[in-house]
């Protein structure tokens, strides 16, 4: 291992959390929404109730303990600390796997995920796997300047594996872990040994295309989505220094910004816990408020979205695509996934398939592997 790369524990100092719950105490809330849904965003009694047990019922000792149970490590890479988990498969041959996630995620989102791919029971199926924290986010460092692309981070990814000595590999991501990992296509094309991804994207082709009834759904939700539910999207690519002072001041804040999230993508009946945990979800709100990365993590929707250009790639790619994902028609993802070579739409789960169905996801992973090694 390089040098360069060096150990790093999560310390959070008690001040810190002694902070936290005083803040919560004293939140100053405003009234409740006029509606009897979530149309207007997270209702009032549902994160008066997360907070209370944030501030009086949950550990985050137990969640840094059982992150600290993985090796974690930091390496600057242009310019900026990159905190990354690296676990290694007890098995010699096992395939390098880079998985990045999403916001408003962390690497959290993979810690039940990482023991199904690490020694799987056929160990021609085993991945080492990487996990990094994106700039901005968690425990990587901030950028001070602009220019941390989607392209810039793929960069940054490609730097990464040479610098742990993986010369081949598989990148996996879903929201923003889709985005980079699609972008390493063209940056670090000799070394991918294919992509697969649980969100694909991509622009609408330059001609038309043919339409089937699966895809004619996809293109129905995806209207939906920019008509209805990408404000939160709007205000990070437009004012991410804006909402960032009302994230850095306000648990409470931090908190209902990300639970809107995770209601409105994770894959549930109406009731959001039966998908993730109460203690889960407080667990991203905590690292989000703990590392004060509001403003930071939102700055990459101001450097990237709609603008990254998507550019076509010719490795091997898989899309596990679940149902809240279900938003892009295959006959675009065609156009820019030249190579698709495994494709499949689940009946069950949502954005985040690691933390809601880590073992479906595993499953997934492996297929795409049995694929890749009958192309070869």
């Amino acid at each position: 291992m390089s040098a360069s790369i060096k150990p790093f524990r999560v310390e959070i100092p008690q001040s810190a959390l002694d902070d936290l719950r005083d803040r919560l105490l004293n939140t100053r809330w405003p009234e409740a929404e006029t509606v009897d849904d979530w149309s207007q965003g997270p209702p009032l009694t549902q994160i008066q109730a997360y907070c209370d047990r944030w501030a009086h019922g949950y550990d985050w000792r137990a969640t840094e303990a059982r992150l600290n149970s993985f090796p974690h490590f930091r390496t600057e890479i242009d310019g900026i600390d990159v905190h990354f988990l690296h676990v290694r498969s007890p098995h010699k041959d096992a395939l390098p796997l880079l998985l990045t996630h999403g916001w408003p995620s962390s690497v959290l989102e993979y810690l039940d995920l990482i023991g199904l791919l690490i020694d799987p029971d056929d160990e021609s199926e085993a991945f080492h796997v990487v996990c990094p924290s994106l700039p901005g986010h968690g425990f990587s460092g901030k950028p001070a300047e602009p220019g941390w692309t989607v392209q810039r981070t793929a960069q940054a990814w490609a730097e990464l594996m040479a610098r742990l000595g993986y010369d081949k590999y598989v990148a996996q991501g879903g929201d923003w872990g889709s985005w980079v990992s699609s972008a390493l296509g063209g940056i670090d094309r000799d070394r991918m040994a294919g992509i697969h991804l649980t969100m694909p994207v991509a622009r609408p082709p330059e001609e038309p295309v043919e339409l089937d009834e699966r895809d004619q759904a996809a293109m129905a939700r995806m209207m939906s989505f920019g008509k209805n539910r990408s404000g939160y999207a709007a205000i990070q690519g437009s004012r991410p220094q804006t909402l960032g002072y009302a994230l850095a001041d306000s648990p409470a804040g931090q908190l209902a910004w990300i639970i809107d999230r995770f209601w409105d993508w994770a894959y549930h009946d109406g009731d959001l816990e039966k998908a993730i945990p109460a203690d889960k979800l407080l667990d991203f709100a905590t690292v989000y408020w703990l590392t004060n990365s509001g403003a930071s993590s939102a700055r990459m929707f101001w450097e990237s979205f709609d603008k990254d250009p998507m550019l076509p790639t010719d490795v091997p790619t898989g899309c596990s695509v679940f149902p809240t994902d279900a938003w892009l028609p295959r006959a675009w993802a065609r156009q820019r996934f030249t190579n698709l070579v495994y494709w499949n739409d689940l009946d069950e789960g949502g954005h985040f398939p690691a933390l809601e169905r880590p073992e479906v996801l595993a499953a997934e992973l492996r297929a795409f592997r049995r694929v890749l090694n009958q192309g070869n």
